[in-house]
């Protein structure tokens, strides 16, 4: 009976915090989520007053992989923890009508601009540098893109990368090294 319930409550322990709900756009809802005018420059400045990094999450109602990211990685207190510490998170609908102005100044629907930046995927994400140059676009100014649905260990590294602003280090520790480094290390027991 002991082992049952050991087995039972390393079973529970394993289990990610539950997953997001739905709204009424028919994408997940969290609470790192921030709710704004979805005028990007005001959006990168609020993230900058607050030490956080901008982070555009294009999504779609009935995305298999954004139901994967949100009930597999982002329930995952290591990750949303650090999602919340780290991240001003800017959720866009990829067939959206709600308008975006992007740091160019051109305002267009979430879907004008999903077409406009070329993103055909979700869940894709955008990560921003601090300082956006005049009149570029949000992808031309992206310090990173996640282009689809990774597991756990991929999305801290990513996360991780961009917060460390390792894409400015002058080397050859791209994100691809800096990940399979990081796998290496963890299979090493590394848990830093």
């Amino acid at each position: 009976m002991k082992r049952l319930l050991t087995a039972l409550a390393a079973m529970v322990l394993a289990l990610p915090v539950l997953a997001a709900e739905l709204g009424d756009d028919g994408l997940h809802k969290t609470d790192w989520m921030r709710d704004t005018f979805k005028d990007l420059r005001e959006d990168l400045a609020e993230a900058n007053a607050e030490g956080k990094r901008l982070m555009l999450l294009f999504e779609q109602r009935g995305c298999i992989y954004c139901s994967k990211m949100h009930e597999e990685v982002f329930p995952r207190e290591e990750i949303a923890g650090y999602i919340r510490d780290n991240f001003f998170v800017v959720q866009l609908n990829l067939h959206g009508d709600i308008e975006v102005t992007d740091f160019d100044g051109e305002v267009l629907s979430e879907k004008q601009m999903a077409r406009k930046w070329g993103l055909l995927f979700t869940p894709s994400i955008l990560f921003m540098p601090q300082d956006v140059p005049e009149g570029a676009t949000a992808p031309q100014a992206a310090v990173a893109v996640m282009p689809g649905a990774f597991g756990p260990g991929t999305t801290l590294d990513m996360l991780t990368w961009v917060v460390e602003e390792r894409y400015a280090l002058d080397g050859d520790e791209d994100f691809q090294r800096y990940h399979a480094r990081r796998i290496q290390e963890r299979a090493n027991g590394s848990t830093d």
